[in-house]
C-alpha cells in the first residue's frame, strides 16, 4: 500500500492502519484467501472466493477481514447495508437528504453526484481510498453480511438495512452484472436463459451471496435489537415512502420538528429522491461512477426501473418456482416473509 493513500490517523482508522505489522496482517489475509474454495468471478478482474458460507470478490474479502481490527467507527455512525440491487440507491439519497436537510439544497451533492458517491463504500474504500472513511458525515455503506461486519459496527453503531422479494433482486443483478461485463470484456449482453446466473444465484453463488441468508442475518439481529437495526423491506418503502422517510429519521436521531412537517420537509425529501426524480438529474443520465477505476461504470445502471414484479417479464414458471421455494424453505421458521412469495 502507497504511503501517499494513507491518511492522517483519523477517527475510523487504526493506529496500526498503514504500518508494517497492517502489511504482515494484510499479507496474511490474501494468503489465507488463497486456500478458500474458488469459482469464476462475473468481474474479469477479481477472484471470487467463499468464507465462511458466504462468497466474496477477493478484494472485497481482504477489506473485510482486515477491518475487523483497524476500522474504529464513531458511536453515532449509521451504517447502510444491504445485498447488491436491493434498492441501495434509494436507501442512500433518502438517509443522505433527511442528514443534510439543513444544509442549502441547491448546493446538495446529490444534483451532482450518484448516490453512491455521496456515502463511503466501506469494503471498497477502506484499502484503495482510506482517506474517505473519515467524512464528517455520520453514514457509511456495506454490502457485507451480518456475520463479517467488524464487531466495532455491529456491537457499537446504528444499522439500517434494505432488502427486496428475491426474484426482483435476482433480475435487477442479472442486468447490472451483465453491462458491467460487457463494458469490461466489449461483448454483447446475453439473454436469461443462455447462461448460468440463475443457477448461480439459487445456489447462492452471487455476489455476497446466498442472498437469503443474507436477509436472515441482518432480519435476526433487527429481532434481537430492533433499537439498533432498522430492517426495511423495498416493497413497504415503495408502498409508504413518506411514512418510512419520518420512521428513518427518528431512528436516526434526525426526527422533523413540528415546523419542519408542518411546511412539507419529508414530503421534498421523497419528491427529491423518487426514481424520476434523481434518474432525470444530468449526473445520473451521463456521469460516471468511480471514473478511472476498474469498478468504472456509468451511473444509468443504478437507475433501470424501480419496479416491483419487473421479475414476471423475465423469469419462466420453473425459474419462478425455483427461488419461491429456496424462499420458503429458508424463511419459514424465522417470522420473514415477502408479500409475492405469500400468494405465489
Amino acid at each position: 500500500m502507497s504511503s501517499s493513500n494513507i491518511p492522517s490517523k483519523g477517527s475510523r482508522l487504526s493506529e496500526n492502519y498503514g504500518s508494517e505489522n497492517f502489511n504482515e496482517m494484510l499479507k496474511k489475509y490474501k494468503e489465507l484467501i488463497s486456500t478458500l474454495p474458488k469459482r469464476m468471478p462475473h468481474h474479469p478482474l477479481y477472484d471470487f472466493y467463499q468464507y465462511e458460507g458466504f462468497w466474496y470478490y477477493s478484494a472485497y474479502l481482504e477489506a473485510a477481514l482486515c477491518m475487523q481490527q483497524s476500522f474504529n467507527p464513531q458511536p453515532s455512525d449509521i451504517f447502510l447495508c444491504s445485498a447488491p440491487k436491493t434498492g441501495t440507491t434509494w436507501l442512500k439519497a433518502l438517509t443522505f437528504s433527511i442528514i443534510t436537510r439543513h444544509d442549502d439544497f441547491t448546493n446538495n451533492p446529490l444534483l451532482t453526484k450518484v448516490p453512491h458517491d455521496c456515502i463511503p463504500f466501506l469494503e471498497v474504500d477502506f484499502l484503495s481510498n482510506p482517506e474517505i472513511l473519515d467524512t464528517e458525515l455520520p453514514l457509511l455503506a456495506t454490502h457485507l453480511p451480518y456475520t463479517i461486519l467488524p464487531k466495532s459496527v455491529s456491537h457499537n453503531c446504528k444499522i439500517i438495512y434494505i432488502c427486496r422479494e428475491p426474484k426482483d433482486t435476482f433480475v435487477s443483478w442479472w442486468h447490472f452484472i451483465q453491462k458491467f461485463e460487457a463494458k469490461i470484456t466489449k461483448t454483447p449482453l446475453v439473454t436469461l436463459d443462455e447462461e448460468s446466473m440463475f443457477k448461480l444465484f439459487c445456489q447462492g453463488k452471487s455476489g455476497y451471496g446466498p442472498y437469503w441468508d443474507h436477509v436472515l442475518g441482518y432480519w435476526k439481529a433487527s429481532v434481537e435489537r430492533p433499537e439498533r437495526v432498522f430492517f426495511l423491506k423495498y416493497e413497504d418503502l415503495k408502498e409508504d415512502t413518506l411514512g418510512y422517510v419520518k420512521k428513518l429519521a427518528e431512528f436516526m436521531d434526525k426526527p422533523f420538528s413540528k415546523e419542519e412537517q408542518d411546511v412539507g420537509v419529508p414530503q421534498e425529501i421523497v419528491a427529491r429522491c423518487d426514481f424520476e426524480s434523481l434518474s432525470n438529474l444530468e449526473v445520473n443520465k451521463s456521469g460516471t461512477h468511480r471514473p478511472q477505476t476498474t469498478q468504472e461504470i456509468s451511473n444509468t445502471v443504478f437507475f433501470r426501473k424501480g419496479e416491483i414484479g419487473d421479475w414476471k417479464n423475465y423469469l419462466t414458471e420453473d425459474m419462478r418456482k425455483s427461488i419461491d421455494d429456496i424462499t420458503q424453505e429458508k424463511f419459514q421458521s424465522s417470522g420473514l416473509a415477502f408479500p409475492s412469495s405469500e400468494c405465489n
